[in-house]
């Protein structure tokens, strides 16, 4: 038994190792436990300081005396659910005074006459160190497949926020007092990102899987309509509810495959969002875009755009290190970004040398048979008399993140069956 369930802990000395080309270590990590499948899950990231990037957190820089209501939608159901709450990013200690779970009503509402208190070693409040992540006891509650709930969070003292998931497409709520049990909250303010809510999970029934999508702001969803889950990892949820596997999403919006961006590199955080996860099947790695595009944007102006060897040679670590676990790997093609960003406060994302390796990494992904499989998303939305942008209809209007339609595009090129096939050499592709 783990006092207080502590699950992970994550150094920034592992994240910099990660991050210069060595494979972090697996941790050690209870959340493994196969009794227990994540039905959903925010990765975490550090909070960026004023200058540090160009957007804006849209967090409050502390809470205190406040209760926080935060909306996620489950992938698969359960008979019981636990809480994952995570301070990764933290400095100080977090003290958690009350937790409630509820079923969401719309609006920020909730079933209050359904909801239950959620404890920690049999405690109503839990401190998580900082570095950690913790999980409740498991909470008896009827959790249906793509249902929406409710994580109310009252947070009794001073916290600063340090660690969070900045593009959450999803409203949450913040009002004073102890409120984790009201229905409605008191004149609240609203916001978007996650704070310390980092994964739900339910009882694994039989044949439990999972399949993690590991990206960027394009799997994230940003583009997509908020409060509606219509990003292309929620369309794929969608279809695979009924047979019983959690599609996770993994996606920070800013992330690069190499180095780090608005999160950690996603070879410094494969283990942690998605080598740890229980009855892991698959991973369908949709990154790469900013790593060509920050380069010389307002992102990382003094950066050099990477050839195209240097990405390929990222991918192949990442699908040796899924291989070593046993886990299928599913590439996806990076989307066209013409025009990107023009109409912003961001400058030079695009560009012709930028396109070059776009198209030469594209290439090897679809034909280098590296990949147990391929998942076509650049010819699901680029305009086909212009390929190097996305077909207008597709396109949300900044000409990098698509719409409602484009994600649903996206995840329609995602034949599920190759989710379920064994790790194999030869990459089976479908590609237009």
């Amino acid at each position: 038994m783990f006092p207080v369930r502590i699950l992970r802990s994550l150094s920034a000395a592992a994240l910099s190792a990660a991050v210069a080309g060595m494979a972090m270590p697996a941790l050690a990590n209870p959340l493994q436990d196969p009794s227990w499948l994540t039905s959903w899950m925010a990765s975490q990231q550090p909070v960026w300081q004023p200058g540090e990037q160009p957007l804006p957190t849209g967090v409050p820089a502390h809470l205190a005396g406040q209760t926080l209501r935060q909306v996620v939608r489950l992938s698969v159901g359960g008979a019981r659910v636990r809480v994952v709450l995570s301070n990764a990013y933290g400095k100080q200690p977090v003290t958690v005074g009350a937790v409630q779970l509820a079923r969401h009503t719309g609006g920020g509402r909730v079933d209050a006459s359904h909801g239950r208190a959620v404890t920690f070693d049999g405690g109503a409040s839990v401190t998580i160190p900082a570095g950690a992540t913790v999980a409740s006891d498991p909470i008896a509650f009827d959790a249906a497949p793509l249902g929406e709930l409710a994580v109310s969070l009252y947070l009794p003292q001073r916290t600063g926020v340090e660690s969070f998931h900045w593009d959450g497409r999803q409203t949450a709520w913040l009002a004073a007092g102890n409120a984790t049990a009201q229905a409605a909250l008191p004149r609240p303010e609203t916001f978007s990102a996650r704070i310390l809510l980092s994964e739900l999970q339910v009882d694994a029934l039989p044949h439990a899987a999972a399949v993690v999508a590991i990206g960027d702001s394009i799997t994230e969803g940003n583009g997509s309509t908020p409060d509606t889950n219509r990003r292309w990892p929620d369309v794929l949820a969608q279809r695979l509810a009924e047979d019983g596997v959690a599609v996770l999403n993994a996606g920070i919006s800013g992330a690069r495959l190499l180095r780090d961006g608005m999160g950690a590199s996603a070879l410094a955080r494969l283990d942690r969002d998605v080598l740890s996860q229980p009855h892991l099947r698959a991973v369908i790695a949709a990154i790469g875009i900013n790593d060509i595009a920050w380069p010389g944007s307002t992102f990382a102006p003094a950066d050099g755009v990477p050839q195209a060897a240097e990405l390929i040679d990222g991918y192949r670590r990442l699908i040796a290190r899924a291989h070593a676990r046993g886990v299928r790997v599913i590439g996806a093609t990076i989307t066209p970004f013409a025009d990107a960003l023009r109409d912003t406060p961001i400058r030079g994302y695009d560009g012709p040398g930028k396109e070059a390796v776009r198209l030469a990494v594209n290439d090897w992904i679809r034909h280098g048979g590296e990949f147990d499989a391929v998942v076509d998303f650049d010819a699901a939305v680029r305009d086909p008399a212009r390929p190097e942008a996305m077909l207008p209809l597709f396109d949300s209007g900044d000409h990098l993140h698509p719409g409602d339609a484009g994600y649903r595009a996206m995840a329609a090129r995602i034949d599920a069956a190759l989710l379920n096939k064994p790790v194999r050499g030869k990459a089976d592709v479908r590609a237009d």
